[in-house]
């Protein structure tokens, strides 16, 4: 029992470790931000703009199609029971507070998640990162502080997106597709949207974008001597952006909800 007792308090203490690690990394990018250093602008203006181009524009294709399917099954079933609640209200929320910040995510974790925590891997194994130091140039700065404000534009960029794609681009495809009346669907929509709506879900996208880049930049830096760690690494950071991911997103609906 001594030893059961040991052990989750082993875990409970690294776990908590591990927080302050990643917290400890996101305020070094914050304090990036606040400094404002002239060197460097153009280059870390360079990777945002290739970051949000990575992450929101190459994966339209994906998130549309997904949008669409995920706002017609939603409206369908709703639909069916909009003699007994409020079918509006019902989309808004399922829509806009839940499914369209955590579908976002999930995409957001398997395109750059992954790609990120490679990269940085990669730049770690090879002393690629070794080099930046070694030219007077601050990782933190010119490989970190770009990425997270990337993804974290991209991750809000792309739940505006799927809200949209999933409100209209559903209502079209049930009104063309089924026999479903739609009359008054966008004024029931319209009526039932308040500001809390937006945001929560303006704040679960831009914490799941900064969680999910502290995350994956962290687990890439812990990549230190062998290429086949990598692939360790990158699964590790899938699967904590996930997990982190649901939890905040718990977390948030809760305290609004309450």
């Amino acid at each position: 029992m001594e030893q059961v007792i040991g052990y989750i308090g082993r875990k409970t203490i690294d776990a908590f470790t591990h927080m302050l690690d990643l917290f400890a990394l996101f305020c070094r990018m914050v304090a990036q931000i606040r400094d404002r250093p002239q060197a460097g602008r153009a280059l870390i203006r360079r990777i945002i703009i290739e970051q949000l181009y990575f992450t929101a524009v190459q994966a339209l294709p994906i998130l549309i199609p997904v949008a669409l399917l995920v706002g017609s099954m939603v409206i369908v079933q709703f639909a069916k029971l909009s003699g007994q609640y409020d079918f509006g209200r019902l989309s808004v929320l399922l829509i806009i507070r839940e499914l369209g910040p955590i579908i976002t995510a999930l995409l957001v974790i398997l395109r750059s998640a992954t790609a990120v925590t490679i990269e940085i891997s990669y730049m770690r194994v090879l002393h690629e990162l070794d080099a930046l130091e070694m030219a007077g140039l601050d990782p933190i700065r010119v490989v970190c502080l770009p990425r997270l404000i990337g993804i974290t534009s991209a991750m809000v960029g792309l739940f505006i997106v799927f809200d949209l794609v999933s409100l209209l681009g559903g209502y079209v495809v049930v009104w063309a597709a089924t026999d479903i009346p739609m009359g008054n669907f966008l004024y029931q929509i319209a009526k039932a949207i308040i500001p809390a709506d937006i945001g929560v879900g303006f704040l679960k996208a831009m914490v799941f974008g900064i969680v999910i880049t502290v995350t994956s930049l962290y687990r890439g830096f812990e990549t230190k001597i062998r290429i086949t760690e990598v692939p360790v690494a990158t699964s590790r950071s899938a699967i904590e952006c996930f997990f982190y991911c649901l939890v905040i997103n718990a977390l948030i609906s809760i305290a609004f909800y309450l």
